[in-house]
């Protein structure tokens, strides 16, 4: 069973352009990637400038982008990161967030995401304030699906570490206090985890009160040290028995977003193959349909390189006999890869702690 299948553009660093974002969605589409949140992490009038308006160029592209995934079949959908208003829940803010909500409805906006990710939240009663927040928004926006990503979105205790200790029972709390119609997302056992298992899920279904809508934190490449590293192998670690243990996964995708596509079909062909996917198979047929036969190749002789060893440990000499074997293809894959090489995707601590 296939659960509702999407992307979730919610990476650090340098944002996708608008052909690059509408391309990808395009490409995902007839492989039954059926939504598409838009949340870059770039976008300060999502995140830390979120009581801002957008200015009207930039409202306009997200409603151009909305009606083509209408146009393709996708649900269009935003990820709100309305910045640590857990803290400060106003008047003035609910104010703030009620003009927000109307912007995006009048956008297209059909699925909507509240993410609680990547701030703040030792407080004690944390659930109950997030989910005060969650029920005013549940009035007011016109998305058909709300979604809400948790401070604690996964057991890794880096979170902890991050951004203050989880108060005890804090899903428990947030998923008992939330109607059972709001998806709640997960990431795993870890922020980027590399296995699921439908015992596992089953658990955190049982904790979240509902099926837990997965935040797959596969191929995104967007730290410090991921992002010198191309994430391009196919998914592993997601049997196709999880997807009826799922209310729905979405994939946060890398950096590059045409090389992005390729480990996301191969996503699709775990689903649609269970017991008979094999990822080097599914690989080779996913690059083959993105890059074409040539390139395809390439990447499969550079995977070492591109996605182990990374920029780190590729010498001058070998970088330029990498740029020089992509630079004889014109495709967006292969200036892809070039621009990774000469450092155009880098993420700092900076990205990190200022977006």
């Amino acid at each position: 069973m296939t659960p509702p299948l999407g992307t979730i553009e919610g990476f650090f660093g340098r944002p996708y352009g608008w052909a690059e974002r509408t391309a990808l969605m395009r490409l995902l589409a007839p492989h039954g990637f059926g939504f598409y949140l838009y949340a870059p992490k770039a976008d300060a009038y999502l995140r830390r400038r979120w009581r801002e308006a957008h200015p009207p160029e930039e409202m306009a592209q997200i409603t151009a982008f909305a009606e083509a995934c209408r146009r393709e079949g996708v649900s269009f959908g935003v990820g709100l990161s309305p910045f640590e208003l857990h803290f400060d829940f106003t008047p003035e803010a609910r104010t703030a967030l009620t003009h927000k909500l109307a912007a995006l409805g009048a956008a297209g906006c059909e699925w909507l995401a509240i993410l609680f990710d990547d701030m703040r939240g030792d407080l004690t009663d944390l659930a109950h304030r997030q989910a005060e927040i969650v029920d005013f928004v549940a009035e007011r926006t016109r998305a058909r699906r709300l979604i809400v990503c948790p401070s604690y979105y996964a057991d890794d205790p880096v979170l902890d570490r991050a951004f203050g200790q989880r108060p005890t029972g804090y899903l428990e709390d947030l998923g008992a206090a939330l109607d059972p119609a709001i998806d709640l997302m997960w990431t795993g056992e870890e922020v980027c985890s590399l296995e699921f298992s439908p015992g596992r899920l089953d658990r955190v279904a049982q904790a979240m009160g509902r099926k837990p809508f997965l935040w797959d934190n596969y191929p995104v490449n967007d730290g410090p040290r991921m992002s010198r590293h191309l994430h391009l192998r196919a998914f592993t670690g997601r049997p196709a028995a999880i997807g009826g243990h799922l209310a729905g996964h979405a994939v946060n995708p890398a950096s590059q977003a045409t090389l992005s596509a390729i480990p996301m079909l191969t996503l699709a062909a775990s689903y649609a193959q269970g017991p008979a996917y094999a990822y080097a198979e599914a690989f080779g047929e996913a690059a083959r349909q993105v890059c074409g036969p040539e390139l395809a190749a390439r990447l499969t002789a550079d995977l070492g390189a591109l996605q182990d060893a990374g920029l780190g440990d590729l010498s001058e000499a070998r970088r330029a006999r990498l740029r020089d074997r992509y630079a004889a293809f014109d495709h967006p894959a292969a200036h892809e890869v070039l621009g990774w090489l000469d450092g155009a995707y880098a993420v700092t601590g900076e990205d990190i702690q200022t977006q």
